[in-house]
């Protein structure tokens, strides 16, 4: 397996594989993946296995401390010089889930960050994973504002 940035060519087999990690409520469009595609592919890392889309991690970069609704859609909010690289998803397909593939996505998001002098990564999860991203160094700050799809999502920092 091998993780790479995307182009805008990859936006169908990204929005697949969102289409198998996320209700539909919750999902990117092809539409908004194609959106911050044109904005940040840079910030999408993909992990393919044999040429093929088994997972990704993306997200804007913004001196914002918490992540918008509106971001999801507006890749015009992207900031490149931003303070924190922000994390919209990170989707592995089923059959991927348990072998370090997410782990995978993540860290090399983060090492990018540090890279980039960063103040460090924020992002939102549901409260079933918040154990998940615990034990990769993010701290958990209480319920968020989003209601990204009609869920509830708690915010979780890493600060470099």
């Amino acid at each position: 397996m091998e993780i790479r940035y995307a182009k805008l060519a990859d936006a169908k087999a990204i929005a697949e594989v969102e289409a198998a990690c996320f209700p539909a409520a919750e999902a990117a469009s092809l539409a908004s993946i194609e959106n911050r595609l044109q904005h940040y592919a840079n910030h999408f890392w993909l992990l393919e296995e044999n040429g093929r889309l088994v997972g990704f991690a993306n997200g804007m970069v913004s001196n914002e401390d918490h992540l918008l609704d509106e971001m999801f859609d507006h890749g015009d909010m992207h900031d490149e010089n931003g303070k924190w690289q922000l994390i919209f998803g990170l989707d592995t397909l089923p059959e991927y889930r348990c072998r370090g593939c997410g782990e995978w996505l993540l860290n090399r998001a983060i090492e990018d960050a540090r890279k980039q002098g960063r103040a460090g990564l924020i992002l939102t999860c549901k409260e079933r994973l918040i154990h998940y991203y615990e034990k990769l160094g993010f701290v958990k700050e209480g319920l968020s504002e989003s209601t990204h799809g009609g869920a509830a999502w708690y915010d979780m920092r890493l600060t470099f």
